[in-house]
């Protein structure tokens, strides 16, 4: 590419963070967003111009890049050199997420996408909002990835990458990396809604989220012999998330439907007839969406009812009930099984990902959906259900490391426990080829090389393949 001079771009940025800089402190916030909305319009016109010439491709995102990350710097130089303090600096730098998320984001302006993503994940930028005070900032952030990973989607899904498409995946996959090595905390907060939009193609994408785990932690060796998991002290915390995980379930309006059969356990035919039905997109979206089913509703049910039964678990242990395990019979439990053997193929597979999306760092979350996985996979009457719940487990562990800890621990469960005869049933032993998959990967969890936790590990991303596998 030619070499540009950015000598009035400079220029005009400097003047911009001069006027903000003097104007009076109510005017700061409206002028900055003033001027970064013309400058969005002024891209936003040359786009379509060139779109209607067909030269949309020619685009050059680096002028306008240049002035969205000098005034992003050098307003907050100027913030922090005035000492206006992290309230004020986060207020601003919202500014510039509410122009991204709003008038920017890569669904809106896919000419734009390359330098969006460098400016959201700027040292300028996502740290100083993951570094507030407050909680806003992460919510910000929250937004801006959620953005575009919904933009990345269709293409994940049906993997079509092309080398630009592949190349934004890599970027992406980067700034995981850096959440996920300084901000782990982050991505535990918000695992819920980040998964959510993310295509079931995406295993190494989505293990990437689902590995985190708080800095102040330290994770137990899932190879441990006899590690005795139900007595972990981390065990009995719940995790925090900062993810509004009912929203999908009430806006759905059936939240009500689940809370009443929740408290009364009252007319089970009528509920679960109508559960199945609710849980189906309606005919004109299932093209769009690429399944039958409402993935983010499946998702929303199943965190719900989960963190419903372990509430309910935790009354009773207050009470001093003595049946306080995990799978005793239950309405909560019940509602799992009623969609594990009543849901088609392609509804009990994205029924079993919701479960295994929670099976991250130890917590009581963690501790029930594993116990929910091995408890289906046991009583199971199909052995259909049972292939199936191999495979959701088993495709998120045949990818490059990292492997959330929840997902080892209920995997390496499963083959040990004689109570499940695992290695008996037909789905392991099909083909050789299965059969020298399964032995390859019973020998790594069995035997591991290296350790699973965290950071030496993370660097495998890196180095290994950086395209989504196909489930």
């Amino acid at each position: 590419k030619k070499q540009l001079s950015y000598t009035a771009i400079d220029a005009f940025s400097k003047l911009v963070v001069h006027l903000v800089k003097y104007a009076d402190a109510r005017a700061k916030p409206s002028l900055l967003s003033k001027v970064l909305e013309i400058v969005s319009g002024v891209l936003k016109k040359e786009l379509e111009n060139r779109k209607a010439r067909g030269l949309e491709v020619t685009m050059d995102q680096r002028p306008y890049f240049r002035i969205f990350l000098d005034l992003q710097q050098d307003l907050t130089a100027s913030y922090e050199a005035e000492n206006l303090g992290n309230e004020q600096t986060l207020a601003m730098l919202q500014r510039f997420a509410d122009v991204y998320h709003r008038v920017l984001q890569p669904n809106l302006v896919p000419g734009f996408a390359f330098a969006w993503l460098e400016l959201v994940s700027h040292r300028s930028f996502m740290p100083r909002l993951l570094r507030s005070k407050t909680e806003s900032g992460w919510h910000v952030l929250q937004n801006l990835l959620v953005d575009l990973f919904k933009f990345l989607e269709p293409f994940l899904r049906d993997i079509q990458l092309s080398p630009a498409v592949h190349l934004l995946y890599k970027g992406t996959l980067r700034v995981l990396l850096v959440l996920l090595h300084d901000f782990p905390e982050f991505l535990c907060s918000f695992h819920f809604s980040l998964c959510d939009v993310i295509p079931p193609t995406c295993i190494q994408l989505r293990n990437l989220i689902l590995s985190a785990f708080p800095r102040t932690m330290r994770l137990p060796d899932p190879f441990t012999k006899n590690l005795k998991v139900d007595l972990l002290p981390e065990i009995s915390q719940p995790p925090g998330i900062m993810s509004n995980y009912a929203k999908v379930l009430e806006e759905s309006g059936l939240m009500k439907q689940v809370e009443t059969y929740l408290r009364t356990g009252q007319d089970s035919m009528k509920f679960f007839a109508e559960l199945n039905d609710r849980l189906v997109l309606p005919a004109a979206r299932v093209k769009e969406s690429g399944t039958r089913y409402n993935t983010p509703l499946i998702n929303s049910l199943v965190l719900h009812v989960g963190i419903k039964a372990i509430e309910q678990l935790n009354r009773d242990q207050q009470n001093g009930k003595t049946d306080n395990s995990p799978m005793r019979h239950s309405v909560q439990l019940g509602i799992f099984d009623h969609l594990a053997s009543t849901l088609d193929a392609e509804g009990r597979y994205l029924f079993l990902n919701a479960i295994a999306n929670q099976l991250r760092f130890p917590n009581n979350h963690t501790h029930y959906f594993s116990c929910v996985l091995l408890f289906l996979f046991s009583e199971a009457r199909k052995e259909v259900l049972q292939e199936q719940i191999t495979r959701v487990l088993l495709e998120r562990l045949i990818v490059h490391r990292p492997h959330p800890w929840g997902l080892l621990i209920t995997f390496i469960e499963l083959i040990k426990n004689p109570r499940y005869k695992f290695w008996e049933h037909s789905f392991t032993q099909c083909a050789p080829e299965i059969d020298k998959l399964f032995d390859s990967v019973a020998r790594s969890c069995m035997n591991p090389v290296g350790s699973e936790n965290a950071s030496a590990s993370q660097l495998g991303v890196v180095n290994g393949s950086a395209a989504p596998r196909s489930s």
